[in-house]
């Protein structure tokens, strides 16, 4: 009788934490949204140092701009957008760090990588971060697991507390945040 009783408490137990687990595992995927922590990562820079995105909310509010990154070829669209951020460079300084994700196979992604920022005048106080097989992409729930694709195209404005602001993610392969409704954002953050 004892057997059959704790055969069916672990039975229940193990039918428990099974449901639990699915549950969590549902949730891990979601992109943040606005009110919600932002799930911390670490990523490479183009010279392998790494940038941890909580260091980096710690000193300022943090506008993260998600790529397609290199979906086989550079993205016209994603060119255009980092140009006119780059245009705005001055706009972000002093209020926000501004950091990019550069999604990828992790295969020859630094030399796509590098071929994306070619003509591209990097100012210094924006970051550039590669993710090599879409770690932080499948974290953020940004994965666009489609043929001939990589992330959706998104923006985030976090907080120095780690507290999205602003949400803005493409299901297409437009309709991005710009630069000025990125900083009208910004300007909202306390």
């Amino acid at each position: 009788m004892k057997a059959k009783l704790n055969f069916g408490f672990l039975s229940c137990l193990f039918l428990s934490l099974t449901l639990a687990a699915s549950l969590i595992s549902v949730s891990a995927g979601e992109p943040p949204q606005t009110g919600a922590a932002a799930p911390d990562f670490t990523l490479g820079t183009m010279d392998a140092k790494s940038v941890t995105l909580s260091t980096e909310t710690a000193k300022q509010p943090v506008v993260l701009v998600v790529l397609r990154g290199w979906p086989g070829y550079q993205c016209p669209l994603c060119t255009r957008q980092v140009h006119e951020f780059v245009a705005h460079a001055g706009d972000f300084a002093g209020k926000a760090r501004v950091i990019m994700v550069y999604p990828g196979p992790a295969q020859d992604l630094s030399a796509h990588a590098e071929q994306f920022l070619k003509d591209k005048q990097w100012p210094k106080d924006f970051i550039f971060l590669t993710d090599p097989d879409y770690a932080f992409t499948k974290s953020f729930g940004l994965r666009w697991d489609a043929p001939g694709e990589t992330a959706y195209p998104s923006t985030f404005v976090i907080d120095t507390k780690g507290v999205v602001q602003f949400v803005k993610i493409s299901k297409s392969h437009g309709g991005r945040s710009t630069a000025a409704e990125t900083l009208a954002a910004l300007a909202k953050v306390k």
